[in-house]
């Protein structure tokens, strides 16, 4: 698909990251990008300097997502590429000591739930709403109408301590693409998926100031380059899923080669 100013684009998770990285990829490209984020204030402010949409949108909200997509179709037209970024989850082992009681607890079915809405679901309805409206697109070359790349994580395959939600359904992201990539073949839309490893992003920058030792030990953990990911590489791989037309069904790890211990 050629990237330039006849390119829509979504990025959901679009003001902070590696959605944010994304979308300054996408316009410096030239192409027209909606940001949808919750964040409607530093959304707003992004989306002002590089010349984007904003859309507040939740993710965990049907109708928040589709009044999301109306707007930037009114103002960008239909998309061809959704990258889709932005999560909700939940952390906790399945079972743990309770420092309260002395005694042992779950991780609840409650808290387990909103992480699958907020991952597995909402990956679901973000591709399946982008789809909708690609499907009555005009086809280009190949037939293609429009791309989409979900976001995984290294933790689809390499699930931590602590990360039995988030892990298994990132997992289930994966499990998305293949017979997603089938369902959409005969309407020309594309489909994969990136599991990023460590990235410098800000709930990992934190630990720079804070706890120097363990930002040490983050970076010497990457067999090489010794150092977290730079938000802009996850974004070269996002752009050249969206360009290359022949990367369909795919789910690709982008980590310095690194395979997460259990802690």
């Amino acid at each position: 698909m050629k990237i330039d100013s006849s390119l829509s684009a979504v990025v959901t998770g679009g003001a902070s990251g590696l959605g944010l990285a994304t979308v300054r990829a996408l316009r410096e490209a030239g192409v027209k990008v909606a940001i949808f984020d919750i964040n409607e204030e530093n959304g707003q402010k992004i989306a002002d300097e590089i010349g984007a949409l904003f859309c507040k949108v939740d993710i965990m909200s049907e109708e928040s997502a589709l009044a999301g997509f109306e707007k930037a179709r009114a103002a960008n037209g239909q998309e061809r590429a959704l990258i889709h970024c932005a999560v909700v989850s939940k952390g906790g082992k399945t079972v743990s000591k309770d420092k309260e009681t002395g005694g042992f607890k779950r991780l609840s079915t409650e808290d387990y739930a909103i992480s699958a809405q907020g991952v597995l679901v909402a990956s679901y309805r973000m591709a399946s709403i982008a789809a909708l409206g690609m499907a009555g697109l005009e086809p280009l070359e190949d037939g293609e109408r429009g791309t989409i790349v979900l976001t995984s994580s290294a933790a689809a395959q390499d699930g931590q301590v602590g990360q039995v939600a988030y892990g298994s359904l990132k997992a289930g992201v994966n499990g998305l693409v293949l017979p997603m990539a089938r369902d959409l073949m005969d309407l020309g839309i594309r489909v994969n998926s990136i599991m990023p490893g460590i990235f410098a992003t800000p709930p990992m920058l934190r630990f720079k100031d804070v706890n120097p030792a363990m930002w040490e030990g983050l970076n010497k953990s990457v067999p090489f380059p010794k150092r977290l990911g730079k938000p802009e590489e996850f974004a070269s791989l996002a752009l050249e899923l969206v360009r290359n037309t022949y990367m369909n069904a795919q789910t690709i790890r982008v980590d310095g080669a690194i395979r997460m211990p259990p802690r």
